[in-house]
């Protein structure tokens, strides 16, 4: 049951980053503006994360198994839906409809961990779960570098979704067998869906996040700003809504019981920084070792393979190292990133192609990320009840796609106009504008560092 479930998983992951390594030949192939290849890339995530909390929700009330085969089967058709797409548009309105079934499938994942394994077996699939997320980060850069340069009869990069096709169809057998059944006596207690939440969590992400895409392209114009106010209103909206439904008994998107746990608060701010950091590293890089440097597909996915082996293993490790190190982990693992950006930034300036430290410091980056992400996730999922398993996974999976989103939108936002306010792009522009947005990153592990030194004194 844990391979089906984190397989998809990591087949989900995978496609949020997959497309980066892959998103010059869309531009080339599709004629994308920088906005639409955004669009993209962020479609997905916008879905996936405005939807997740839902699709937790789902779960609780129809059953995780059933929940959990209808996701993979819209998921998988997407991806056959995306690999055919003939324009940018269809590909973006086939990019928000995969999200929306990795949505409903993926809360099942954490689920049917929560409530089919306990003590020291939960910590250890609590720990795969982790490792899965780590991974697949990096791991879908590998991939697309490799199927994009392969070719495939003449297909170009219309492997990276086409790829999903086998093996969701074979998730789908699977997950019939192995999958335990639906208690329906637990989808008869299940709470409400909570419609009104829904539709103003989604106008508050999707107005925070259209301008952040559009917003360079067309010089930051009134309605970006507009809508950036309308989204904190929004969102302010939303949080009065859900505290009322609450106080009178009914069942919020959010519970606040969840928000409550001790070190969610803390958690959900590291996640969503993390989550930033790393997908805005790897789309603008991407960007800029193929449309700067010239690398191909496939030398730019396999430069980040230290990086993903360094995630990895050690999102499958940290739990052992010595105690004494454990209440560092998560501020040690910021600063590194931080230190991470600052060098990848510095090597790769004037054009140059950082040589043999670039990899050092992509390696530095991965256990930088994977310290400041697995040990913050594991520790605020293993400190919540069973009764509140759906809550708390369809929580922190929104927080962490939201981190990805602001992550790609924000600094891609920042690489992109750095480029255009210099000229033609080129190796010198590309690497002055990848420095400035390398700032920017490194700054933000420096705000998760101040997070996990907070935690530490108190």
């Amino acid at each position: 049951m844990l391979a089906v479930v984190l397989t998809a998983q990591f087949m989900a992951l995978l496609d949020v980053f997959i497309v980066n390594v892959a998103a010059p030949s869309i531009r080339v192939d599709l004629h994308a503006s920088g906005a639409g290849l955004q669009l993209v890339i962020a479609g997905y995530t916008i879905t996936y994360a405005v939807l997740l909390i839902t699709g937790a929700r789902l779960g609780e009330r129809l059953g995780h198994r059933r929940v959990y085969l209808a996701g993979l089967a819209v998921f998988t058709a997407a991806s056959l839906a995306c690999g055919l797409s003939q324009s940018t548009g269809q590909l973006i309105a086939f990019r928000l409809l995969q999200g929306a079934g990795s949505a409903v499938m993926i809360p099942q994942v954490l689920s049917l961990i929560q409530r089919n394994f306990t003590g020291e077996a939960r910590m250890k699939a609590l720990g795969a779960y982790s490792a899965v997320l780590a991974t697949g980060a990096a791991a879908g850069q590998v991939v697309g570098g490799v199927l994009v340069s392969a070719d495939l009869f003449g297909t170009g990069w219309r492997p990276v979704f086409l790829v999903n096709v086998p093996v969701g169809a074979v998730l789908l057998v699977l997950a019939a067998r192995v999958l335990p059944r639906d208690d329906s006596g637990a989808q008869g207690r299940a709470r409400g869906l909570d419609l009104p939440g829904l539709v103003l969590l989604g106008a508050a992400v999707s107005a925070l996040t259209v301008p952040l895409v559009l917003g360079e392209q067309e010089g930051w114009p009134l309605w970006t700003w507009i809508s950036f106010g309308a989204a904190a209103v929004v969102f302010a909206v939303f949080c009065g809504y859900e505290g009322r439904l609450a106080r009178r008994g009914g069942a919020p998107l959010i519970s606040p019981r969840v928000l409550r746990v001790p070190g969610m608060g803390l958690a959900v701010f590291r996640l969503a920084t993390v989550m930033a950091v790393n997908s805005g590293f790897l789309f603008v890089l991407s960007l800029h070792i193929q449309g700067g440097l010239g690398f191909s597909a496939l030398r730019a996915g396999l430069t980040f393979a230290p990086m993903a082996m360094v995630f990895g293993a050690v999102g499958l490790t940290w739990r052992t190292w010595p105690a004494a190190l454990q209440r560092a982990l998560i501020p040690a693992g910021f600063a590194l990133a931080g230190v991470s950006a600052l060098a990848v930034g510095l090597l790769l300036r004037d054009g140059d192609d950082g040589g043999l430290l670039l990899y050092a410091a992509f390696a530095v980056g991965g256990v930088g990320l994977s310290l400041g992400f697995s040990p913050t996730l594991t520790r605020a999922l293993a400190t919540v009840g069973q009764q509140d398993a759906a809550d708390a996974s369809g929580l922190l999976a929104t927080v962490t796609q939201l981190g990805q989103l602001t992550g790609v939108a924000a600094f891609g936002a920042i690489y992109l106009g750095g480029i255009e306010s210099q000229g033609a792009p080129g190796a010198y522009t590309s690497a002055d504008a990848l420095l400035v947005c390398f700032y920017a990153l490194a700054g933000a592990a420096a705000l998760g560092a101040v997070s996990g030194l907070v935690r530490m004194r108190r």
